[in-house]
């Protein structure tokens, strides 16, 4: 379980690392345009993204 845990997690530091590293500047762009907005829609945000990643788990699994 462990194991799993921390390979899902490093994979996802990679993901999250590739935007900044391949595109600073954009990568720069987005965060001010996330930081713009509204807590009420990053609350959305984040929800869908939940949402989207436990459908993925249980489509994988």
């Amino acid at each position: 379980m462990w194991h799993a845990l921390l390979l899902a997690f490093s994979l996802m530091l990679v993901i999250e690392g590739l935007m900044p590293f391949l595109s600073p500047n954009t990568f720069r762009r987005l965060l001010v345009q996330v930081a713009s907005q509204d807590g009420r829609r990053l609350r959305l945000y984040g929800l869908v993204s939940m949402l989207s990643g436990v459908t993925l788990l249980y489509l994988v699994n």
